[in-house]
């Protein structure tokens, strides 16, 4: 028996923020979009894929920001995507060291805490 692997990561969002959602997690993190099965399109929110899962945004009627949960991206150029973030306008944060890696904060449109970071040595 192996251990079970995680499949999607949900992130919740405001209703009619798929653009702004594109805007980021595609424009800006570089994420490629994914069709959402037809039954559930009505829904709203919009599918990305990473490497190795993929990221749900899923529309939440009563909208509150995760300002502590949050999703990790694993990059190969960390410094690349702190130029990119900060070209969007958004605000970069630093936090305490995690060994073995470089990183930062950066808040998705809808105020959603995001990590970045890279492996280091």
């Amino acid at each position: 028996d192996r251990p079970a692997s995680i499949h999607h990561v949900q992130v919740a969002i405001p209703a009619g923020g798929e653009d702004e959602a594109r805007r980021f997690y595609a424009g800006v993190l570089g994420l490629r979009e994914i069709d959402k099965p037809e039954n559930l399109r009505a829904r709203g929110g919009v599918w990305f894929e990473t490497r190795n899962l993929q990221l749900h945004l899923g529309v939440d009627r009563s909208f509150t920001p995760a300002t502590k949960a949050h999703v990790a991206f694993e990059v190969d150029d960390l410094a690349g995507m702190r130029e990119r973030c900060v070209a969007a306008g958004l605000t970069v944060r630093e936090d305490e060291p995690l060994p073995g890696y470089e990183r930062f904060y950066v808040d998705d449109p809808f105020g959603n805490r995001t990590e970045i970071l890279q492996p280091v040595g």
